[in-house]
């Protein structure tokens, strides 16, 4: 990894004197990393809400006040958003915009394409790398949007799942600070909550913990449910030990169960070290008791990251993979193989006890609190102590190095800035906030918004064109058929507009309107405005949300169908494609879909998902050294999602279905259950996070 020179942006003189430390800095520059492209987001919309990874579980009679507060606030869907699935694991050097904030203690550096994730944080004095730095940015299937990076401290915003902005450009800006400290403003608008959030971050001189203020505002006239989490990855090691003002935690592990144990032994094992822990597993602590919120990773010495905040920010949580072989791949499909530290674990810090629940911000509301990154140091002894004695410890440094009585003066600090206009903006995110002032702009009782973050209408693109269009002429512009419809809108008001506009005979229009009434749970309306889409003119577009439809009542030969005719409208549209032999197996039809598949250009038929599913179909057809060919090749699936089984139940079924063809007695059971204890799933196909 290198980084290039650029020049600093110091304080101004007049905001030293003779004996003051070093000034702070802020700059933009590129960090040239191995990194693979994102590529297109997916053409289809994501019309299933299948990215709530806490969808199904199971509570126990201990949690039943967390299984109440877990029912409110859930999306449907993470539309008006598209899937970013389009990466693969191909990776190049490539230069990668950041900002970089540095005094005489530390160097913190964020990436600004990628959500404004906090990516490093050095120790200058030491040189020690207080957060987990991953070496390369592989995308990987682990967000709502599918998209997602390990390493650093991502901002999330909106909906449990990681925030749809994980993977996606923000704006950034300088700000001046009144005491002529630079200041780093992150904000963009999020479009499932319909609410803008600024990240303002700074390093005064002499400071040695990172300041950073977060502001979320509700400009609508209603309620809206509100989720934040900040997750720190930091380096695991042997040695390492979280801990956090707790004495239990509510527990979530990948069989889908959730309990409320001790801390920080369960089940026989003491779970603040994360090595320990054979498989995956969230501890949301439970701070309720606690003085202040805070959480620490410790290593042997007894040093290592410390973040705390003021009081709203109260929830604090452990994540590791565990170090079962299924968490051991995770790891290292997400980090490679290459020098330095590959294997992490995440502290977080959120607004609520869990990332079950969503708290509902009033009409007209504004949040803010401070959070602080920084090193902390306690008696490596009494860390690796006792438990009580290691919370008495770590308590006693954090009060030491971050007062509580600071933390309140600084977000006090941060108020007098929060609202100052950008005195340079540094990169640029989307247009939809720049849409959204323009729309609100003819309405009569606006909102206004905040000269702090500033949409401006220069960065209105393409994707809000035909909206723009909308609003101004009152007729929403009709695309080409061949081409995906792309800036997609649910929000009510561009519904009132849309359905106000003339429709008949607009493919494009009548396709938008289908997307808007199947987010407000019209299934009856949106099939027939994709009907009437698809009848305007013929598009694979429409066809294929029809088709998806057409599964969901259970009409497989239909669904089919329709998929075919989508294909044909759009061939080599790989996302396409999947579904359709998806449909096509669920039909029974495993020679079409294998057809399907191999119509598809060289390049995507060599994706990972394609040729799972192409081995999948030759696994019903009885083609096994068809399947045996894949595995042997190497079947290695870019977008693997966390915790899918595929690959696990892939291989055991082809060699349930080699024991059956060498005249093995028993049923599909038994002979699954004899193909796992003789051929156990090799570690390069082992992404299982349970046992």
């Amino acid at each position: 990894m290198t980084q290039s020179v650029s020049p600093a942006v110091p304080v101004p003189p007049a905001a030293r004197t003779a004996h003051s430390r070093p000034a702070a800095t802020l700059r933009r520059t590129v960090l040239t990393l191995d990194a693979a492209s994102l590529g297109p987001d997916s053409p289809l919309p994501p019309l299933l809400g299948e990215s709530d990874i806490n969808t199904g579980l199971s509570f126990g009679c201990a949690v039943n006040d967390l299984a109440l507060r877990a029912g409110y606030g859930h999306v449907p869907d993470v539309l008006p958003y598209t899937l970013q699935d389009g990466y693969g694991r191909e990776r190049t050097p490539t230069d990668t915009p950041v900002a970089v904030l540095e005094n005489e203690h530390l160097r913190a550096t964020f990436l600004l394409d990628y959500g404004g994730r906090l990516w490093s944080l050095v120790h200058k004095a030491t040189g020690r790398e207080l957060l987990y730095r991953n070496q390369v940015l592989q995308p990987a299937n682990l967000a709502v949007r599918n998209a997602w990076l390990a390493g650093g401290v991502e901002w999330n915003l909106g909906v449990i799942g990681h925030s749809p902005l994980t993977s996606s450009p923000v704006h950034a800006a300088r700000v001046e600070g009144p005491d002529g400290v630079p200041v780093l403003r992150l904000y963009e608008w999020e479009r499932i909550r319909r609410v803008p959030f600024q990240v303002d971050a700074w390093l005064p001189p002499g400071a040695e913990h990172l300041h950073v203020h977060v502001r979320i505002s509700n400009p609508n006239p209603r309620m809206v449910p509100m989720y934040w989490w900040s997750n720190i990855a930091v380096p695991e090691t042997p040695d390492v030990r979280v801990i956090a003002p707790a004495d239990a935690a509510w527990e979530i592990n990948y069989e889908r169960k959730v309990g409320y144990v001790p801390v920080p032994v369960s089940s026989g094992t003491d779970r603040s070290y994360a090595a320990r822990s054979p498989l995956a597993a969230d501890y949301f602590y439970d701070l309720r008791e606690a003085d202040r919120p805070w959480i620490a990773a410790l290593d042997g010495e007894g040093t290592g990251l410390l973040q705390t905040s003021t009081r709203r920010q109260r929830g604090r949580k452990l994540f590791f993979w565990g170090h079962s072989q299924g968490g051991r791949r995770w790891q290292e499909f997400l980090s490679g193989t290459g020098e330095g530290p590959r294997t992490y674990l995440e502290i977080q810090a959120g607004l609520a006890d869990t990332q079950l629940e969503y708290q509902p911000m009033p009409p007209r509301a504004s949040w803010s609190w401070l959070e602080t990154y920084g090193p902390v140091a306690a008696d490596p002894e009494a860390v690796h102590g006792d438990w009580a004695r290691a919370r008495a410890a770590v308590t006693d440094a954090v009060s030491d190095v971050v007062p509580e009585a600071h933390l309140e003066q600084q977000l006090a600090h941060a108020a007098e800035f929060a609202d100052r206009a950008p005195a340079e903006q540094l990169w640029t995110g989307s247009g939809w906030g720049a849409l959204e002032q323009v729309r609100r702009a003819t309405r009569p009782g606006r909102v206004p918004a905040t000269t702090g973050t500033p949409f401006a209408d220069t960065t209105l693109g393409e994707e809000q064109e035909p909206w723009l269009a909308l609003l101004r002429t009152g007729e929403f512009p009709a695309g080409d058929p061949a081409v995906p419809p792309r800036g997609l809108m649910v929000q009510s008001e561009w519904y009132d507009l849309l359905t106000a506009s003339r429709t008949e005979g607009n493919w494009t229009a009548l396709y938008h309107l289908g997307l808007m009434r199947w987010h407000a749970a019209d299934r009856k309306g949106a099939r027939a405005a994709w009907e009437a889409s698809a009848a305007a003119a013929p598009n694979a577009w429409a066809l294929r949300n029809l088709a998806l439809l057409d599964r969901l009542d259970g009409n497989s030969d239909t669904a089919a169908d329709r998929y075919l005719a989508a294909v044909a409208l759009a061939p080599g549209e790989r996302t396409l494609a999947l579904e359709a032999g998806q449909a096509l197996l669920a039909a029974d039809r495993p020679d079409a879909c294998r057809q399907v598949l191999d119509a598809l250009p060289e390049q995507a038929r060599r994706h990972g998902r394609v040729r799972l599913l192409r081995a999948q179909a030759a696994l019903v057809l009885g083609q096994l050294d068809d399947v045996q060919e894949e595995f042997e090749a190497g079947l290695e699936v870019e977008d693997l999602r966390e915790g899918e089984p595929t690959l696990d139940r892939l291989w055991t079924d082809y060699h349930a279905k080699r024991l059956a063809e060498a005249g093995a007695e028993g049923d599909e059971e038994e002979l699954r259950a004899r193909a796992r204890a003789e051929h156990p799933l090799p570690y390069a196909y082992d992404f299982r996070m349970t046992d």
